[in-house]
């Protein structure tokens, strides 16, 4: 028996998208048209930025750009020139945005650069009009407040992956008598920290390799829905947070992703809270990169979350046997819990919590050292075990709720929603793989995706859909 293939050609998917665009839109703008109003959404400052006098009248109206670049984010039209080709072909969808006639490229790429701190007020603006609406879908889960970082890598040569391979072939050439050599490893510390046509892409690790990326912060309810957006390298937040360390080079993956984290989130939250003074979450959720003493303390007591679930992470836990407490708070021995450890001081360390430094209760001073006289020594070093104890100990071992519960585990299992919520504006609404290098335009991109999340949010509720709240796309039909 014989198969007949047919080739399948990019005209024949093009049209068949069109067509399926074409019938399915219209009772879709109906149902937007029906359930919301842009307008009350647009702040005053943004209507007189765009509508200042210069010179003539504006052919396009602001809702028109907005409504058009939410759609991109709601359809998943992956670039602004489909976009174009959409709304040419699509009357419904020109009539919908308000448009006359099309506007040229240019024009929707000046849009994006040239307001988007309005852009970015609006978001705001809406977050505040969601809160209410998340809390009456689900109570509980609107009260967690989830936290992660990720980057949008950016169109610059550095991300070519011959620049890379090129520098590794010349390393081989050079260190092929040096069997000690890592040419890999060298390559990456001989990769410059920054890209040279946009300083705010930072050579980082993110999806499980190195690349050159705008790092942005998010925080998520328990809904999944998007309820802040900062960008860590923009010159707006570093001027607003001096107490952010300077930045280095990590040294390893693991290193770059951690410290990042662990040091972004107060001034993350920070910001947050100075912008809605009125929300008041009360569970954090947060992976193993915030186990310090530190974040605990300004998570309780500068942000007053009454829960804060972050399992320990392995690089804070030593491999001896675990040292014991007395009622006085006091390290006792591993092997002897009567036995009090000596106090041996303060540790203060730059970039770290201030620390009391506590010694093996058997050890002794001898010609200007410690040494250890226990039979049963707990540790490998000479002067015997050595521990910390630190402020807000407590805090980390009872965080508001019992380690390894049962309602810890269950609690615990929606902190993965942030990643969800990230892959979801990356995939789903085509933030990831645009061909940019400037940072105004992403920054753009990203709050127009969180516009058109909450907007999600407002056509669901009002529909009696809560099922619906992070995606429109099963209305489209």
């Amino acid at each position: 028996m014989t198969t007949n293939y047919h080739q399948i050609s990019f005209k024949d998917i093009f049209s068949d998208c069109q067509n399926m665009f074409i019938d399915n839109t219209s009772s879709f703008f109906q149902l937007l048209s029906q359930h919301i109003d842009l307008n009350q959404f647009i702040p005053s400052e943004f209507f007189s930025a765009f509508y200042q006098n210069i010179g003539r009248n504006r052919i396009y109206p602001l809702q028109g750009f907005l409504s058009a670049f939410i759609l991109q984010k709601i359809f998943s039209i992956p670039t602004d020139s489909l976009l174009l080709i959409f709304l040419n072909l699509c009357k419904e969808l020109r009539d919908f945005c308000g448009f006359s006639k099309v506007p040229d490229a240019s024009l929707m790429s000046r849009f994006k650069h040239d307001f988007q701190p309005y852009i970015e007020l609006m978001f705001q603006k809406m977050v505040d009009y969601t809160e209410p609406i998340c809390q009456a879908i689900d109570a509980s889960l609107a009260q967690m407040l989830t936290f992660d970082t990720s980057g949008i890598e950016l169109y610059v040569t550095e991300n070519n992956p011959k620049m890379l391979h090129s520098l590794i072939r010349r390393l081989k050439t050079f260190y092929k008598n040096r069997p000690d050599v890592d040419p890999y490893q060298m390559a990456y510390t001989l990769m410059p920290s920054q890209a040279a046509s946009c300083p705010e892409a930072k050579q980082m690790y993110i999806n499980g390799h190195f690349c050159y990326a705008d790092k942005f912060a998010i925080l998520t309810n328990g809904l999944g829905i998007v309820r802040h957006i900062s960008f860590l390298d923009d010159d707006a937040f570093k001027s607003a947070h001096p107490e952010l360390p300077v930045e280095k080079k990590p040294d390893s993956p693991v290193e770059d992703k951690s410290v990042g984290d662990s040091s972004s989130l107060v001034p993350v939250l920070t910001d947050y809270f100075s912008l809605h003074p009125d929300f008041h979450p009360d569970i954090f959720l947060g992976d193993a990169s915030f186990d310090s003493a530190e974040l605990y303390g300004a998570l309780f007591h500068d942000f007053h979350f009454s829960k804060a679930l972050i399992p320990y992470n392995p690089r804070n836990q030593s491999s001896l046997k675990k040292v014991g407490y007395n009622k006085y708070g006091y390290p006792t021995c591993p092997n002897d819990s009567s036995l009090a450890m000596k106090h041996l001081g303060t540790t203060r360390e730059k970039g770290r919590t201030d620390r009391v430094k506590w010694g093996c209760p058997k050890m002794h001073y001898q010609k200007g050292q410690w040494y250890c006289e226990c039979q049963h020594p707990c540790s490998t070093a000479k002067k015997g075990r050595t521990t910390y104890t630190y402020e807000n100990m407590e805090l980390r071992m009872f965080p508001g709720i019992q380690r390894d519960s049962k309602e810890w585990n269950s609690a615990y299992k929606i902190r993965t929603i942030v990643e969800r919520a990230i892959h979801h504006f990356k995939t789903n609404m085509c933030i990831a793989g645009r061909k940019t290098r400037n940072h105004t335009t992403t920054k753009a991109d990203i709050f127009l995706a969180g516009i058109a999340s909450q907007l999600t949010v407002i056509v669901a509720y009002a529909m009696n859909c809560p099922e619906n709240i992070r995606s429109l796309k099963p209305f489209i039909a």
